[in-house]
């Protein structure tokens, strides 16, 4: 108790040094908590698109972005025939733009794909697609951004389309997004016969093992992964998670070199007070103890108040109608452990070297220090 009593003693002694360390560590949890939720958010938001009613996703083997991928339409219709297949949906992903919207993403599908009918329609007759050549469908957001309606012709790049549906999805990138025929996508991309990738239902969800050798056995251009097992293997989803890793790491770092400097200044303003706990009867150990107990409470108070305005932050921004559906802010609970704990770990890092020093002072020489 005594210890605790001095650890709290002494940080009140010099508040502001003290509070603007806690905002330091407070900053950088929050930041790291809310790039990371974000971003991983993103992650399980497109595996989203691709795992649409589907346990597997085939593409094209080494490629580095599935709008490249290239999937021959003879491939996906022998995917579809395999005994193991319950239903396979060739999809092709591209990016359109229209007057004022240079980036809209665009899906290539069967009128049969699921994304369609797991979507609440908003107008339209979601037997009409693909009936008509140049008919689309818009995502609810897209046709707000877009100011279309069921009857609307569109502008996308140098051709025009007319809108005969409008759909509601909880994908923020499927409602802001355009649905084409496959046959028209392929044409209006200059990919005719292909597709990006085949999402396939199985029959039994233990086959995947054999759909897997069946899909290498049919062609050793195209490989297939279970939705989880290409989530953790996708280099673009590698990529944003050690983004997001980083960038809070770097805060965090930043947070850990301010608590250094606190403790730093705090030992060198307190060397006769070190003496005369020593002189008391405070041992080398119980001395760095104090300082690096100072350390730890700091960062647990700033890791807890990085918590709360992470999650004030990711509440807002969720709240925001123009991201709506865009931003996951799930915070997985892994993630808030390894926060708080890389937060408390950079606090006592930080302290270390203050630590140290104070246990090498030596009593006699720092009671004639001025």
């Amino acid at each position: 108790m005594i210890f605790l009593k001095l650890i709290i003693t002494n940080l009140m002694r010099h508040s502001i040094r003290t509070v603007l360390s806690m905002a330091g560590i407070a900053f950088s949890v929050a930041a790291m908590l809310t790039v990371v939720t974000i971003l991983q958010g993103s992650v399980r938001m497109f595996s989203g698109i691709l795992s649409s009613d589907s346990e597997m996703i085939v593409f094209e083997r080494d490629v580095s972005d599935l709008f490249f991928s290239s999937v021959p339409a003879d491939a996906a219709s022998r995917i579809a025939a395999l005994p193991t297949v319950q239903r396979a949906d060739p999809v092709l992903f591209g990016i359109v733009s229209s007057a004022g919207h240079p980036i809209i993403t665009c899906f290539g599908v069967t009128k049969t794909d699921a994304r369609l009918a797991r979507a609440s329609w908003v107008a339209g007759d979601p037997g009409s697609f693909g009936q008509s050549q140049g008919g689309i469908v818009l995502g609810q957001r897209a046709a707000g951004f877009l100011k279309a309606g069921v009857g609307s012709t569109v502008p996308i790049g140098h051709s025009s389309f007319h809108v005969i549906g409008v759909l509601k999805t909880a994908n923020g990138f499927e409602d802001g997004g355009v649905f084409m025929p496959l046959g028209d996508a392929q044409t209006f991309f200059h990919k005719e016969g292909t597709s990006s990738v085949v999402t396939v239902k199985l029959r039994n969800n233990n086959d995947a093992k054999a759909f897997k050798e069946s899909v290498s056995a049919l062609s050793g251009n195209l490989i297939a992964l279970e939705n989880e097992e290409f989530s953790h293997s996708y280099s673009q989803f590698k990529i944003l998670k050690a983004t997001a890793w980083a960038v809070g790491g770097c805060g965090l770092l930043l947070g850990g070199m301010g608590i250094a400097n606190t403790m730093i200044m705090s030992v060198f303003t307190r060397i006769r007070e070190i003496a005369i706990l020593r002189v008391n009867g405070f041992s080398r150990l119980q001395v760095g103890g104090v300082v690096l107990g100072e350390s730890a409470l700091v960062s647990a108070v700033g890791a807890a108040a990085g918590l709360a305005a992470g999650s004030a932050l990711l509440f807002a921004l969720k709240n925001i109608s123009a991201l709506d559906g865009y931003i996951d802010a799930t915070m997985q609970p892994l993630v808030l452990l390894v926060v708080v704990a890389l937060a408390l770990v950079t606090g006592i890092a930080g302290a270390l070297y203050p630590a140290i020093y104070a246990m090498r002072i030596r009593a006699v020489e720092a009671l004639r220090f001025e």
